[in-house]
């Protein structure tokens, strides 16, 4: 289902790397699928449930909730912590079918943009360089990129035309 407005469906997904030192990080992001704005990008090195709804909560408090959160099948997805907060949320959890990534396609882009222009782009020593250089690459991707399906608008300027 295409969304055809803003906070009507979120998507999120999970991503990994590491450290020049090799210790491995997570990134939890959080996308609104109407306007392609990248809502959060929560890095640390383990992000278990209560953190991820600590994030959406915080979300929520700030916008509003949304109807639907699109998952992918993880571990992290199907577990009974998150489905239990979608109930509680009344928020609809949609898990695409399995194997499907291109079901969940606007957060596999920002995904794939996020590993070229910013995982594979730079070695970090901290994961607090890591926490600054995503929020500036998520300003940067909400605030000035033009983006080809959004009529060449940036999300945060799509939602203000």
């Amino acid at each position: 289902m295409i969304p055809v407005a803003a906070g009507q469906t979120w998507s999120i997904d999970f991503m990994s790397d590491a450290l020049a030192d090799g210790r491995k990080f997570r990134l939890f992001n959080v996308l609104d699928d109407y306007n392609r704005e990248s809502l959060a990008i929560e890095v640390d090195t383990s992000l278990p449930s209560l953190r991820v709804q600590r994030v959406l909560n915080k979300l929520i408090n700030e916008r509003s909730k949304p109807a639907n959160i699109r998952v992918d099948n993880g571990p992290e997805f199907i577990s009974n912590t998150l489905q239990q907060w979608c109930r509680e949320n009344q928020i609809t959890l949609q898990y695409i079918q399995p194997g499907k990534p291109m079901q969940n396609a606007y957060i596999e882009r920002k995904n794939g943009s996020i590993r070229r222009e910013l995982l594979n782009a730079f070695l970090f020593y901290f994961l607090a360089e890591v926490r600054i250089m995503t929020e500036e690459w998520r300003h940067d991707y909400n605030h000035e990129r033009p983006h080809k399906a959004l009529g060449y608008l940036s999300p945060v300027k799509l939602s203000f035309s």
